[in-house]
């Protein structure tokens, strides 16, 4: 009888990162006549990335673009495996409300009902179950967890921007985009909000994306793409 080969005793399964968030020749124009073109990138799972320019770049372009809220009209933008740019409509909303999850810069809410019913919203906005708990338990890692029952309007600053990132999270996305998170904050804030997201984006393992021209977030973070 051939001798048989053995299996090895011990086998080593190595962690492969897998990208998460790409563009491909991507470029936009509002008028059909001037196209801002953008750079191919390529983000894996887990990682963080900053994109700056100057206004007038096409930094807030770029982000609707990767985040669904604009149609590519050239190039692709691809998204756990996905292409959204062939997406549309329901399909779209659906897709962008389970992988995806937007910091703006300015905060929206629906000021008549508690943060915690805006939390709820974006669950049934994405079609997901209604979770209170869970809701109720990231307010609380957040450390506004004794506001969850205020309205907005009685919020500080500080904290409608810690409820907009709560609202970003709340459905585990696999990608999170901010749109200038930290341009109205001094020194001392700006650190802290970008701490927090950095954090709370490697807790659900996502694919964090900061679009900014506040050029003190350079120390923070090593992956940059300069738009210009």
């Amino acid at each position: 009888m051939a001798n048989q080969a053995k299996l090895p005793e011990t086998i080593i399964f190595e962690f492969c990162y897998l990208t998460m968030l790409q563009t491909e020749n991507l470029a936009y124009s509002y008028d059909d006549k001037e196209w801002i073109e953008f750079p191919d990138i390529h983000c894996e799972s887990d990682s963080s990335h900053l994109v700056l320019g100057q206004s007038g770049t096409g930094k807030t372009t770029f982000l609707h673009l990767i985040g669904g809220l604009l149609g590519s009209k050239k190039g692709k933008v691809i998204v756990d495996n996905t292409n959204i740019s062939a997406l549309d409509g329901a399909a779209l909303d659906k897709f962008r409300g389970d992988h995806i999850g937007i910091v703006f810069q300015q905060a929206h809410f629906v000021n008549a009902i508690s943060v915690l019913d805006n939390l709820l919203i974006a669950q049934r906005f994405a079609g997901k179950p209604v979770d209170k708990s869970q809701a109720l338990a990231l307010l609380d890692r957040l450390n506004i967890g004794e506001k969850a029952n205020r309205t907005p309007k009685h919020l500080s600053q500080g904290e409608k921007q810690r409820v907009v990132i709560a609202r970003a999270l709340i459905n585990k996305p696999a990608v999170i985009l901010a749109d200038e998170p930290t341009s109205a904050l001094d020194d001392v804030n700006c650190e802290e909000v970008v701490q927090l997201l950095e954090q709370t984006a490697k807790e659900v393992k996502a694919t964090l994306v900061i679009v900014t021209h506040d050029n003190r977030l350079m120390n923070y973070f090593p992956n940059q793409i300069h738009l210009s």
